[in-house]
């Protein structure tokens, strides 16, 4: 997978996802502002720094996690409606699957970020920066929820999604850093292989 291939799938997909989306087009927005952040980022600097296939790979089931929450509003995705009724769940989980994924591929990309510009490959200090990197951005994001629903009141309940939750925020934040944990402890080999088949940087 090459980056201009993963972000021509995002547009398609944007394009599909965004026609008649469920949720209302305020929340739709907003859920996928990050994909649109991350498509931008990737067209600038695909060509100077790109990244490594399973970076990519992530980086697009993120991006399709995020597209279906999006469409559908995270507490009414029909695959979490269906795994709510057939466990007996009081809730649709599908955003813990999103906010596990919010720690499990970013600490990936972080990872890759550090391995590459600094040289960092300590055994401790990798994991432990990058899971917390991972984390610091869920609490950001969280804090970017909750001004949102500052500014816009009742119009940001789906984009908050707690489903009466009081301690939907904790569970959010919990969620992302098992994610990040997980990343960190299975794919540092696999991570590894696929940032050897990058192309060497000019001399």
């Amino acid at each position: 997978m090459q980056a201009p291939f993963f972000i021509a799938a995002i547009l398609i997909l944007e394009i599909v996802f965004g026609i008649s989306p469920k949720a209302d087009r305020m929340t739709w927005v907003l859920e996928n502002v990050p994909v649109w952040i991350v498509a931008v980022v990737l067209t600038l600097t695909y060509k100077k720094f790109p990244l490594s296939r399973l970076c990519l790979l992530l980086l697009s089931i993120h991006a399709l996690i995020l597209m279906v929450g999006g469409h559908y509003t995270y507490a009414k995705v029909p695959i979490g409606d269906w795994v709510k009724d057939q466990f007996g769940l009081a809730r649709n989980h599908y955003d813990r699957l999103g906010h596990f994924a919010q720690g499990f591929i970013p600490a990936i990309l972080v990872r890759e970020l550090l391995v590459r510009t600094a040289h960092l490959r300590h055994r401790f200090w990798l994991p432990f920066l990058a899971g917390s990197v991972c984390l610091a951005f869920s609490a950001f994001y969280e804090l970017f929820e909750w001004w949102t629903a500052l500014a816009t009141g009742e119009g940001a309940k789906d984009f908050l999604g707690t489903q009466g939750d009081i301690w939907d925020t904790q569970w959010d934040m919990f969620c992302a850093l098992i994610g990040a944990i997980t990343a960190l402890l299975i794919l540092p080999g696999w991570h590894e292989r696929s940032m050897q088949k990058l192309p060497s940087p000019p001399a």
